[in-house]
């Protein structure tokens, strides 16, 4: 079964300058819980995989941030969806950890712990370090023009990672996945 790995802020969620502390502060983002159903839908496993060093910097309870994941994985279930693991890095950049992105640490271990095949995975984020981490591990990768995706696309000619594919948003990511893996399945 292939498998979906998603970034948090500004793919699903709107992202917020000042981090995301309250359930009320997580604004979905138009589409995006049709997007998780779509991809549930065409059989796609989904592991959510953020960044969230508002916990180290002691902005944020850890366990706020969990009970946040628990509500969007039923509203999610709700919607016709599966989100199947949800893994954070609470790390400050300076803290040089192995699983903050752009660094691959989470994402290995969702697959050590699901028996994940990397060469049937995508990575989609709105950043280049979202990017990079699916490439660190063969991941196919797919950058969102959502969030701080249309900053970060006007840097991809200074050498960054390319991703495989580019999409407007979330939902346009999920039906370009969708349609790829029925030409797949034809093929076969």
């Amino acid at each position: 079964m292939r498998a979906i790995f998603l970034d948090r802020d500004g793919v699903i969620n709107e992202n917020r300058a000042d981090h995301v502390a309250a359930w009320e502060q997580f604004l979905l983002i138009p589409g995006s819980l049709e997007a998780l159903a779509v991809l549930t839908q065409c059989g796609f496993r989904i592991f959510i995989v953020t960044n969230q060093a508002c916990i180290n910097r002691g902005l944020v309870e850890r366990t706020t941030v969990d009970a946040i994941h628990r509500r969007l994985a039923q509203i999610a279930q709700d919607h016709g969806a599966r989100i199947d693991d949800v893994r954070l890095c609470p790390h400050r950049p300076d803290e040089g950890c192995r699983c903050r992105k752009p660094q691959p640490g989470m994402l290995l271990d969702l697959a050590r712990e699901h028996v994940i095949d990397f060469a049937r995975t995508t990575m989609i984020g709105d950043a280049l370090s979202d990017i990079a981490a699916g490439r660190a591990v063969g991941s196919q990768t797919v950058l969102v023009r959502s969030g701080r995706g249309v900053e970060q696309y006007r840097m991809l000619a200074d050498g960054a990672p390319q991703p495989d594919y580019v999409a407007a948003d979330l939902l346009a990511a999920s039906r370009w996945l969708c349609d790829q893996r029925e030409i797949a399945l034809t093929l076969c």
